[in-house]
Order: structure tokens, then sequence, then C-alpha cells
């Protein structure tokens, strides 16, 4: 058998979850079958007997003279097209994100190819996109919606994302799938290294609270940012945040950091680039809690990500996360009153921030409580998110439906 991957990202190119998602699948499932990944960017390599990977640059230019935010949405469908220069003999075609939806669309059509779509979130719940792609959103949204419902298969990385998949789009309930994430608790475990924080000015011997993540409204990190008031003062706040969306939300993450600090509150680490895998690891290690306030989640990869590491998690009661962290033995969720319709913003934004300071509190206080949960996080990211059962699960799935065809 002989899948493709279609993705927007592929180390060295990763900005998100999804791009995470697609590294370790991609490798597991070539231990099982021949795997191609065609993805945005110059790669160039056979990285083992079994998986090959291109790239191909993201097209910018063609659409110069068009407005910036619809130019980005029309050269994805561009860089599309070129991922098709190259002709296609895999069994089955697998895509991951709105990105690459183009690509996998064509396959099926042109090829005769089953495909196969995991939704690492829904483009109806995430409408401050427009923010960043103005009309262009509603390109997104109709690619995404139209590769949903002619997939053969769609997988969610949660029940709560499949139940998402079922109310928003027309789809056959039998062929929505849900095949968590996973975590290489081989690569992903505590090390002693210091060497990533001494770099950016993180000082270990002091407790930390850690945010991982792209600036984005998805991610909620403004409350975690006005949040810091509320804090202990003595603790520091890493914030391992970069890539963002907007320039507007750029300004408005610069503004609420700034307004902490004019505070007082001087404990603030803020890294504003993605750090590498090793660095990052670090950071997981020896953070006292680990913090994810998002307002929207479908999976939530950085929660398993510090668990692996074996430090407690904060976070908000929303989407897969609550799959992910259990409430009270590998960490606390904070609930969050939202509107029932996206995007999902806090009704009383002050309380979420103060709901998330008293959660990091109550383990900043408790080192036996905390230390008990980050024994469990570990265990369970052991036990429930092994790439390797996830990628038989897949091998499962896509058996199936090239047989269906």
């Amino acid at each position: 058998m002989k899948v493709l991957f279609l993705t927007r990202e592929y180390p060295p190119t990763i900005y998100g979850g999804a791009g995470v998602h697609v590294d370790y699948l991609s490798r597991e499932l070539s231990r099982l079958m021949d795997v191609e990944v065609r993805s945005f960017g110059d790669q160039d390599a056979h990285l083992n007997d079994h998986l090959r990977v291109k790239g191909y640059p993201f097209a910018v230019g063609t659409f110069g003279r068009v407005d910036k935010r619809l130019a980005g949405a029309l050269d994805t469908l561009e860089t599309n097209l070129a991922s098709l220069t190259d002709p296609v003999d895999a069994d089955v075609v697998h895509v991951h994100t709105w990105y690459a939806h183009f690509g996998g669309i064509l396959a099926k059509i042109l090829y005769g190819i089953p495909l196969v779509l995991t939704t690492h979130s829904l483009e109806p719940l995430r409408p401050w996109k427009r923010e960043q792609l103005g009309r262009g959103y509603d390109l997104s949204s109709w690619v995404e919606r139209t590769a949903i419902e002619m997939a053969d298969a769609v997988i969610a990385v949660s029940k709560e994302t499949r139940e998402d998949v079922l109310r928003l789009f027309n789809v056959d309930p039998a062929k929505v799938h849900v095949i968590y994430n996973g975590i290489d608790v081989n690569e992903y475990k505590p090390t002693p290294e210091v060497s990533a924080l001494l770099r950016y000015g993180v000082d270990p011997d002091r407790p930390y609270v850690l945010f991982v993540g792209r600036i984005t409204r998805q991610k909620g990190i403004i409350h975690l940012v006005n949040a810091i008031q509320y804090i202990r003062p003595d603790v520091q706040v890493v914030l391992c945040a970069g890539a963002p969306d907007t320039k507007e939300i750029a300004v408005e993450m610069q503004a609420a950091v700034d307004r902490v600090r004019a505070q007082g509150f001087s404990n603030v680490v803020w890294i504003q680039e993605m750090l590498s895998r090793p660095d990052v690891i670090q950071m997981y290690s020896h953070a006292t809690v680990f913090c994810c306030p998002s307002i929207y989640e479908p999976f939530g990869i950085i929660n398993l990500e510090a668990m692996a590491c074996r430090t407690a998690v904060v976070a908000s009661a929303v989407g897969g996360i609550k799959e992910v962290v259990v409430h009270g033995e590998t960490g606390l969720l904070v609930p969050v009153e939202q509107l029932n319709v996206a995007p999902f913003e806090p009704v009383d934004p002050d309380k979420f921030s103060r709901d998330l300071a008293a959660a990091i509190n109550a383990l900043l206080d408790d080192p036996a409580r905390r230390e008990a949960m980050a024994e469990a996080g570990q265990r369970r990211a052991r036990e429930v998110f092994s790439w390797a059962s996830i990628a038989q699960q897949t091998k499962a799935l896509y058996e199936s439906v090239i047989g269906d065809r």
C-alpha cells in the first residue's frame, strides 16, 4: 500500500499542531507502508526506504495586484496545483488542514483514489480568521466543506470534533472516525538540560508557568497574559509565543504584555520565536505548571507534550482538551462560559483570567498534588497516546476505504 500525504507543514517548517501530527504519523506509517509527503516548502529527501518528502514552494507573486488577504488564499490554491505537477501513484490520498484540501479534491477526481481527511480544526469555528484572510476566509471555508463532504473517510482528532463535523457538515456519520493525536514518549520526556532556559533568560532555580503556542485568538494567550496580575508574583511566566496570525493580534499581544509589565510584573519572559523541539522539551521539563488557555481546541497536542515531559497542566475545559487532560488527575480544567456560537470568546474575559490564575496558584501552592498530577500525566501519555497505535488505526482505515472502492 502507498499513501500520499498533502500538507502545508512538514519539517523543517512547522508552526502548529497539524505539522507535528503529520511529521510523526508519516514516520510511523512508513514502518507499515510506503508514504509520500508533498508539502509547502523546499524539502526533497528520502527519509527512509519507505518515506519520501518533496516540497513545493509557496506560490507568492502571481496575485501580487490583488488585495493581500485574498492573494494569500489564491496563492494557497496555486501551490496545491503545483503539488500535482508530479504524477500520483498512491492508493489513497490523505490531506491535512484546508491549505491542502484542494489538492486532495483534485487527486481524488483525477486519479480515482479514495480521499481521507484529518480535521485538525474547522473553519466555521474559527471566524477570527476573517481578520487574516478577509473574504479569503469564505474561500477556505468552501474548500474545507467541499473536501469534507466528498471525502471517503474523515478523521476527527477527538469525540467532540466528530460531533462538530456531524453538526456542521452534510456527511454520513459512518464516514467520520475518531483517531487521536499521539506523542513520541521516547522524545518527549523529562530532560535535566537547562541550556535553553539560560539562553532565553529563564531562571531554572525559580518556579515558572509555561505557555507554548502561536499568537492567535484560538489559543487564548491574551487571557493568560491578563491573568498574570492574579498569579503569585514570585513566579516567572514564560510565554513561548510567536507567529502571530495578523498584525492586529501582534499589536494586541504586545500591548497586553506591556500593560502587565507596567503594573510591576517584571517576571514575564516572552520568547517571540518558534523554539526547536529540544529547546521546547527543556521548557516543558522544568516548568512548574503548563497552561493552555485555548478558547477553541479540537485536540490540544501541547497539553500532551507537557504531560509526557512530566508537567502538571492547567487548561481550559473546551473541545478535545477534555479528552486529553483528566481533571483532578493529570491537571486542572478551567470552565469557561462561552457564547454557544463561534468565536466562543468568554462571556466574562476577566473572570476567565481570574479562574486560570486561581487554578495555577492552587498547583503552585501544593507541590505534592502537583507532583502526583505530573506523574499521572506522564503515565497517561505513555499508555493512551502511542503513535504506533495511531498508525495501526490509520492503516486499518485506509484498508477499509480502499476495499470499499
